[in-house]
């Protein structure tokens, strides 16, 4: 019984989620973002309703929570705090200054909701994250959530990498920071296979494990491993 309360419970949260988003979302709607039949989400509608959520049923156009009624905060996961941090620092070098400012101003108003712990992961993120250029149609990779996440949490990873030349190596790094420029996702980590900082892309990464082994926070921040190691090229 417990184990089939837990994922109508997610998604009863991510419905009220939907409400709040949208000005009006259909039943249809909910049942195919969820994967249930349209007669489960009016189970779903009832059980809001019963449990005080003022919604509001417009018949056979859809539902919306009442106008100006609050929920609580709801509250994010590691990959989704760090993947709002990732769009902020992207949106800062977007070349509309209207529309960088007002994403950074409602991505600071998100993260005033974040718990404690998450703040001061999204804090470090922040410092370790940087945009240069224009992002087009460079090569795709599906590790980024992963990396981040070892980032903040100083988490060893051990990594296959396939270098430009076609060489495949095995090494455990500890990642530091990332940034993107010509189209490409860039990880910096201390390697210890060459006892010194690296530049990995992203996208020459076939496997990636984060390892339970913690590591000691490098003392440097981005801007003096582009002044120490990216010579003469300066950190703008």
């Amino acid at each position: 019984m417990e184990e089939k309360e837990k994922p109508r419970l997610s998604r009863l949260t991510a419905i009220i989620t939907q409400l709040q988003s949208k000005q009006l979302v259909t039943a249809t709607q909910l049942a195919e973002k969820h994967g249930v039949s349209v007669r489960t989400i009016y189970r779903d509608i009832r059980t809001l309703e019963k449990s005080g959520i003022p919604i509001i049923t417009e018949e056979g156009k859809g539902y919306s929570i009442m106008e100006g009624y609050h929920l609580p905060p709801v509250l994010f996961s590691e990959d989704e705090a760090n993947a709002l941090i990732t769009v902020e620092q992207w949106m800062i070098n977007n070349k509309d200054e209207s529309l960088s400012r007002n994403v950074s101003s409602a991505i600071e108003k998100i993260k005033a909701i974040l718990r404690f712990s998450q703040k001061g992961n999204a804090e470090l993120l922040s410092e370790r994250i940087y945009f240069n250029g224009h992002q087009g149609t460079g090569t795709t990779s599906d590790n980024l959530m992963k990396i981040q996440s070892a980032i903040t949490n100083f988490k060893v990873m051990r990594i296959e990498y396939q270098s430009s030349l076609n060489q495949t190596s095995r090494r455990n790094i500890e990642p530091f920071a990332i940034y993107s420029t010509n189209d490409n996702f860039l990880l910096i980590a201390f390697c210890l296979l060459r006892n010194d900082f690296r530049v990995f892309r992203i996208d020459y990464i076939s496997d990636l494990v984060i390892q339970d082994e913690v590591f000691t926070p490098h003392k440097m921040t981005l801007e003096e491993f582009f002044e120490e190691y990216i010579q003469p090229q300066k950190h703008p």
